[in-house]
């Protein structure tokens, strides 16, 4: 009877192992589905910084294309912004 309580005890704990392996927390479907969905993400993030790149592009593209604008009106057209006041010295 001694001999048994061995063999069992182990075939018991093999199949528990074995149980976890495929049904428990770390379980390889669970992580497979894991790393399926950390792969989305991560496509997830890569599209959604791409569009905020472009987004700052797009904002700096507007900022500048204003200053410049801005710049030739005050240049060529004499532009002054309120509370300016605007003095031309001749030459």
């Amino acid at each position: 009877m001694g001999k048994r309580i061995v063999p069992a005890a182990l075939i018991a704990l093999l199949v528990i192992l074995h149980g976890q392996l495929w049904f428990g927390r770390g379980s390889v479907p669970n992580v497979t589905r894991l790393v399926r969905q950390l792969d989305e993400q991560q496509q997830n993030n890569a599209k959604a910084m791409q569009a905020n790149e472009r987004l700052v592009a797009e904002i700096n593209d507007l900022r500048e294309g204003l200053e410049i604008v801005e710049e030739k009106a005050r240049s060529e057209l004499g532009m002054v912004k309120a509370n300016e006041i605007f003095v031309q010295i001749a030459k």
